[in-house]
């Protein structure tokens, strides 16, 4: 892990057999997440994944989905 700022730090993971990667302890921490969060995964194609926590990613949609469930239903 390189840290770049005392916020900021790149790290590369592995992809695994089920698609499934590790979130180094670091990133953990720094964000507060912990075993059984919930995280949203935002992809576009010419910029890439992102991942953020489901609470933070409901208060920055600001209510549009109030229930927190995301679905359309």
């Amino acid at each position: 892990m390189k840290k770049v700022s005392e916020d900021r730090f790149i790290v590369s993971v592995k992809v695994g057999p089920k698609g499934q990667i590790t979130i180094p302890v670091q990133a953990r921490k720094m964000f507060d997440i912990k075993e059984g969060d919930t995280l949203m995964v935002l992809g576009d194609i010419e910029r890439g994944l992102a991942l953020v926590k489901d609470d933070a990613f409901y208060s920055l949609m600001g209510g549009a989905f109030a229930d927190g469930s995301g679905s359309s239903n």
